[in-house]
């Protein structure tokens, strides 16, 4: 009894263990894209900066309530567009300041002037000469200065009636307290503003993009004609991280063993036999061994072969493993990836009956992350390569990195997307710009209204490399409808690296 309860108890507790590693990681991947972390940020750090600014407020009774709306705006308008034009610390300062400062020279105009002096009532009315020039002082000197600021209207309108709530009768003192404490707040936002963007929103890829920290470990299957291509493409992605290294498999097939086996025993016939009754009983077990000996042997020496020019020329540590096809390629694939801890495969890419072959397609249905390296010029080295994204996300994360690993520090990267209308460009602009921000190279933008495949028919040749996504994110008949792109480019004249990003 207590031996069932257990044993529920452990299914349960594992089950929810899964479902909480699932959940994480399907948070870990909606965060990755840039404009549901930068919404997350704003719900989580504008309430916050706003709720110290006014405990600061309310224990040193500097800094006038009224403030707040335009504080509560610029900081919006901070961290809601990190990169955006009004997203500068000096200028969100400087335009704020500057506002309070205009407001307060309206108030010091309307004071020494037939205006109504704001200094010396209690009711919120003011003068629209007043009004007037205070807007348009504000908008002259931030122009002036470049410090634009939509918020910097608001401080200079709110100097107005900021007096109401100050209780003050001097200019003088009124600048202090006002512009002073517009100046603090707004530099309070500033700073952690400053040290959100530099050491997180600038970093994101670091500490969000799986790929950037990991996929170091490449299991390569050597299969077909292009396999060293294939090998060398491996190693330039391990080769860029410190921990990287290659592992190179290679699978004995059952027809290979049976053909080591009858050479053998073609061999032994010719041999006179000693003890025909015991060679009978134990020959075929025998004989079996030693071919499956023999073939993992030859099977070895060439995998060794092609991990020593692994090693010499890139210098990245490189194993070798040659397994039995005790089930199908791709699961003897994948399970060895998982024994020998790698969390990348790299293979070549290969067609049957003018699709993908059963092999590619099983090792794109798992969560493992794989690529497949499609060699058209025998070429090992890549410098200038061409990332072709549709939408952001974790897949085109991935796939800027992996180009970035292969071209090397010196390379030339490229970003592309098409659209179908003209007033999409802009909104691709800017994903394509939050997508290579993260990222410590230079990249080329590209927004072309063409098709994928006539754009890169006609772009392709000019790179080295062109790296495209397995669409295994999107649903079968979202593939049935819009075909994946590697699909509609097989007759380019360039190297293709096609990108599934597992779970």
């Amino acid at each position: 009894m207590l031996e069932d309860l257990r044993a529920r108890y452990h299914a349960i507790v594992n089950r929810l263990r899964r479902a909480e590693r699932r959940e994480w990681r399907e948070f870990r991947r909606w965060v990755e894209d840039t404009k549901n972390l930068v919404h997350l940020s704003v719900l989580v750090i504008v309430p916050l900066l706003i709720a110290g600014v006014t405990a600061i407020a309310n224990a040193e009774d500097l800094l006038p309530f009224v403030l707040f709306p335009p504080l509560a705006s610029g900081t919006y308008s901070l961290f809601a567009d990190p990169e955006g034009k009004y997203a500068s610390p000096l200028s969100f300062v400087g335009g704020l300041t500057t506002g309070a400062l205009c407001g307060t020279a309206a108030i010091f105009v309307a004071v020494h002037t037939s205006l109504r002096n704001p200094l010396s009532t209690t009711e919120l009315v003011v003068s629209p000469v007043t009004a007037a020039i205070a807007v348009f002082l504000t908008g002259a000197v931030t122009w002036g200065l470049t410090v634009e600021q939509p918020s910097a209207f608001s401080t200079a309108l709110l100097a107005l009636i900021a007096p109401v709530f100050t209780e003050t009768t001097s200019v003088g003192t009124f600048l202090l307290q006002y512009a002073g404490s517009v100046f603090v707040a707004s530099g309070i936002v500033a700073s952690a503003f400053y040290l959100w963007k530099r050491n997180f929103y600038q970093q994101r890829a670091r500490y969000l993009y799986q790929t950037t920290k990991g996929d170091d470990h490449v299991l390569v299957p050597v299969r077909g004609e292009t396999a060293e291509e294939t090998a060398m493409f491996a190693g330039r992605i391990a080769g860029a991280h410190d921990a990287g290294k290659v592992v190179l498999l290679d699978i004995v097939s059952d027809e290979e063993i049976a053909s080591a086996a009858d050479a053998i025993l073609e061999n032994e016939a010719t041999t006179p036999e000693v003890d025909a009754g015991q060679k009978a009983d134990g020959e075929a077990a025998v004989v079996e061994n030693e071919a499956e000996e023999q073939v993992a042997g030859q099977a070895a020496m060439r995998l060794e072969r092609l991990a020593g020019r692994i090693r010499t020329k890139l210098g990245v540590p490189c194993e070798v493993v040659v397994a039995s096809e005790v089930a199908s390629p791709a699961n003897v694939t994948l399970r060895t990836a998982r024994e020998v801890n790698c969390d990348l495969v790299v293979t070549a890419y290969e067609e049957e009956h003018g699709s993908l072959s059963p092999f590619v397609k099983q090792l794109f249905d798992d969560p493992l992350d794989v690529i497949a390296f499609r060699s058209c010029s025998g070429r090992t080295r890549w410098r200038r390569a061409l990332v072709a994204v549709a939408r952001a996300g974790q897949n085109a994360h991935a796939m800027l990195d992996f180009a970035q690993r292969v071209t090397g520090r010196a390379g030339e990267l490229s970003v592309c997307s098409c659209i179908d209308h003209e007033s999409q460009r802009r909104p691709t602009e800017s994903m394509l710009l939050d997508l290579v921000d993260p990222f410590d190279a230079t990249f080329e933008t590209r927004v072309s209204n063409s098709s994928i495949r006539r754009f890169l028919t006609a772009n392709a040749p000019q790179y080295d490399l062109v790296v495209v996504g397995a669409s295994t994110d999107r649903t079968a008949a979202s593939r049935f409808i819009a075909p994946p792109t590697f699909e509609k480019i097989r007759d380019i004249d360039c190297d293709v690296a096609i990108v599934h990003r597992g779970a």
